[in-house]
């Protein structure tokens, strides 16, 4: 018997985006016209500029990448689309065949211009100095710098091409049956069946009875799909592994960081600093989570569970639209103005539907139309957190849009998350400071400290649980119980004594898509909290022209290192006390919830 929609499915008549400015249809003028061009265009730069870019003159060299940056636009513009498409439903057939069919003509299109970057990358040093002194060239020279930092790992142009072309068949085909597995998966909760989104918002449910079973169900579902996931993550990690091989990359963590343009060094330094921290606030806050609860552990499904002393108040997407331009609006007028865009002008996907998209993201698409916003709203506070922090992202996406030019406008990850965690404690702050109830006021710090914990703590877990997994599939495969093993000890060892796991717990690596779409994507997240944390102490502390310096960092995009833009703030991340500064914060705000 078919089931009839959830009123969950209407909540508060929230908005959807309208993509027209993209596209109209998949069946448009515009679309059919820009893939027409692509191929032309693409052949075209083919012809002029094969083997002749290392000849190139500085005129001429910035012409050749004001062409393939307007090439690279429409091809983004087109992917983007797609992807949004399947986003807002992955269980409509009509839209993962068009996103399919455009991956597969756009890596065609690429294939012929690929040269384009490795014939840039074989310009002499001697000769780049000189080109870059020119004023046509200065604009993109971040840019370029960036794209020879791949210089020592880059292939053969018929291996590149190769490389490209079976991606379709190869890494993008596993991608793909892993996001059809996970929207088609149904979880049984009381003889209904419920989507991802609803069966993990029930894990935050006040009665523990419904976490258990919400949580006992997400185990048993994903434990019957476990040897599928175990496949994929095993060919994926094999597949990184020996491209890993030819580029000459010998840590698996090499290839994301370069394309964060951070140094090795550096990441390492994050993670050990918050693996050093784990006594000092995870295992410390879940101890006291318990003793609130009066119990000697939480069981894992009581993790994110609302606090005994909190109201399960929820918001109606007017109220959270207000709490959040408030917070951007006080802290700046015009970035206020710019976050006020994303509701007046449709650009946000809000309500839980089948085959959406679970969790939210900002997608950038491209610098001359602006970016969209997918949101899963049911109305709890930290949905009002996750809007803030992913309109966050839209924010600087959209400066960062406006004032560089496309290749310019895209941030590395390393600043990426910037904006959107500043956003939350923006939001967090307007909150705390208009509550006056005490007992609120300590769920508020609460509810902040868990999801520092999750943001830091939880990712910098996932990312030495994707270190071990791909070292050990170098050499072999894993079975699902290695998998499952290493994915508990990472567990444990980040949440400490205070959780207790149950055998279905084992599982749940399983269902996290940044470990299948982007491997190591996720320390980003650990490093952009931290890298906030210390900015928002400085802007308490009354840091001159503050705003300004910071409305200049979220406009630059990746048009400069991540450590020029922190110079005016007169930070360092490639110190060791940067990230203590960060974490001690976290520190400070559980000594304030136990003086509560």
């Amino acid at each position: 018997m078919k089931q009839k929609k959830r009123n969950i499915y209407q909540h508060n008549n929230l908005p959807k985006w309208n993509l027209n400015d993209l596209y109209k249809s998949t069946n448009c003028k515009e679309l059919k016209k820009d893939l027409l061009n692509l191929d032309k265009d693409c052949k075209l730069f083919e012809k002029k500029y094969f083997q002749k870019i290392e000849k190139l003159k500085a005129k001429e060299l910035f012409k050749a990448i004001l062409k393939i940056e307007k090439i690279d636009t429409k091809m983004d513009k087109i992917l983007s689309y797609a992807h949004l498409l399947v986003a807002e439903n992955g269980n409509n057939e009509k839209n993962k065949i068009f996103f399919q069919q455009m991956q597969e003509k756009i890596t065609s299109y690429a294939s012929s211009i690929i040269f384009f970057g490795l014939e840039l990358n074989s310009i002499s040093e001697r000769n780049l100095k000189k080109l870059l002194k020119s004023n046509e060239l200065k604009k993109y020279k971040n840019w370029i710098i960036n794209k020879r930092s791949f210089k020592p790992h880059q292939l053969d142009l018929k291996i590149e091409k190769l490389l490209q072309d079976k991606n379709i068949t190869s890494y993008n085909s596993w991608v793909r049956l892993f996001d059809d597995t996970i929207a088609s998966l149904k979880f049984s909760y009381k003889n209904k069946k419920l989507t991802s989104s609803e069966i993990f918002n029930l894990l935050t449910d006040k009665k523990e009875t419904t976490r258990k079973v919400a949580a006992k169900s997400v185990g048993n579902t994903l434990g019957k799909n476990i040897k599928l996931f175990s496949t994929i993550t095993n060919t994926l990690a094999k597949d990184k592994s020996i491209n890993d091989k030819w580029r000459k990359l010998s840590n698996p963590v090499s290839s994301r960081n370069l394309a964060n343009v951070v140094q090795d060094e550096v990441v390492d330094s994050l993670a050990n600093s918050v693996i050093e921290f784990y006594p000092k606030i995870s295992h410390r806050y879940y101890s006291l989570k318990a003793e609130w609860f009066g119990k000697k552990y939480l069981n894992y499904w009581d993790r994110n569970a609302p606090l005994p002393f909190q109201s399960l108040k929820k918001y109606s997407w007017l109220e959270a639209k207000e709490i959040v331009l408030n917070a951007y609006s006080e802290f700046d007028q015009e970035i206020g103005k710019i976050a006020k865009k994303f509701f007046d002008n449709s650009w946000i996907h809000a309500p839980v539907s089948e085959g959406k998209s679970p969790g939210a993201f900002a997608a950038s698409t491209v610098a001359e139309v602006h970016p969209f916003i997918l949101v899963n709203y049911l109305g709890k506070a930290r949905d009002v957190s996750t809007l803030a922090h992913e309109l966050g992202h839209g924010v600087h996406q959209f400066l960062a849009g406006k004032k560089q030019s496309h290749f310019n406008a895209s941030t590395p990850l390393t600043l990426a998350e910037t904006a959107s965690v500043f956003g939350e404690m923006l939001t967090f702050k307007n909150i705390l400071n208009n509550t006056k109830s005490k007992k609120e006021k300590k769920a508020l710090l609460a509810n902040k400290v868990e999801d520092m914990l999750n943001t830091v703590v939880r990712q910098i877990a996932f990312y030495e649980f994707e270190k071990k997994i791909h070292e050990t599939r170098k050499n072999t495969e894993l079975s699902v119980d290695q998998i499952c093993a290493i994915w508990l000890e990472t567990q444990k060892k980040s949440l400490g004594p205070s959780i207790k796991f149950h055998s279905e717990y084992r599982y749940f690596w399983s269902y996290i898509p940044h470990f299948i779409h982007s491997p190591f994507y996720v320390y980003a997240y650990a490093f952009g909290d931290c890298l906030v944390n210390s900015l928002y102490r400085i802007y308490e502390n009354g840091f001159k022209n503050f705003e300004k310096k910071y409305f200049i960092l979220l406009q630059s995009g990746g048009s400069k290192k991540y450590n020029e833009l922190l110079k005016p703030f007169e930070l360092d991340p490639t110190k060791k006390n940067f990230w203590t500064k960060g974490l001690t914060l976290i520190e400070d705000l559980i000594d304030d919830l136990e003086k509560l």
